[in-house]
């Protein structure tokens, strides 16, 4: 597997001037040498920016009591969307975060509902300009779950930058399809049971895929402090962002 750079964790200001949100940002370097930054939003919400583009995950403005001023940010060239849960699918936030050059990628519910935008369905695959796409499954297995996250509906993105490759998990458990998810250099995964996973759930998941960093994201109330020290010994670098 190629070598993974990994520079300081910065605390970035999306809008300093104007006394915006703040967020924790990851720096990563890619086999090139250009910088890839993960700013941790909230929940599913990441934004990445890379060589001058601007990508958004799951784009959502509002959640309880907490909100993202996409108004701020720069309109987006890439944007994708998991599935149609309101914590991950915004039709105002794709709004403001859309411009003519924006290419907006989600499944097929979410292209019905918002009347536009790239579908991908689990296992297809798209070339963008400088970034590779996987759509890979997402979805629930536990008794009395599956109609959370039924299988075939949602998706989860295999994003390559540069040779730098994240997995974005979406909303799933430790499913079987994961084993087939390799060479992951940084890896999202959700525990937010019962919806996603459990903390154990996720170190199993975690334990198959084997990223070289991970972030549990999208946990709620879930306490995922002790998913750090289930994978000490592992190689993994686990991560704790504002997620909740």
């Amino acid at each position: 597997m190629k070598k993974l750079f990994l520079s300081m964790l910065a605390i970035l200001g999306l809008n300093t001037a104007c006394g915006q949100q703040t967020y924790e940002v990851d720096v990563f370097t890619t086999k090139s040498g250009k910088t890839v930054k993960f700013h941790a939003l909230m929940h599913s919400c990441i934004r990445i920016q890379y060589d001058g583009f601007e990508i958004q995950i799951d784009p959502v403005s509002k959640l309880g009591n907490r909100q993202i001023d996409y108004s701020a940010m720069p309109k987006a060239d890439y944007i994708f969307v998991t599935h149609e849960h309101g914590d991950h699918y915004d039709a105002n936030a794709l709004k403001m975060l859309s411009a003519s050059k924006t290419q907006l990628v989600m499944n097929k519910r979410c292209a019905d509902m918002y009347g536009s935008g790239k579908v991908m369905v689990n296992g297809d695959k798209l070339q963008l300009p400088d970034i590779s796409v996987e759509a890979v499954p997402a979805y629930n297995t536990t008794a009395g779950r599956e109609q959370f996250h039924p299988k075939g509906r949602d998706n989860g993105y295999i994003l390559t930058i540069d040779g730098l490759r994240i997995y974005i998990a979406g909303d799933t458990e430790d499913i079987p399809e994961m084993s087939q998810i390799k060479d992951i250099d940084i890896a999202f995964l959700p525990c937010n049971q019962p919806y996603t996973m459990t903390p154990d759930q996720l170190v199993r998941a975690a334990k198959i895929i084997k990223p070289k960093v991970l972030f549990p994201y999208h946990y709620g109330q879930t306490d995922v402090s002790t998913i750090v020290t289930q994978l000490e010994g592992t190689g993994i670098d686990v991560r704790i962002r504002h997620y909740e």
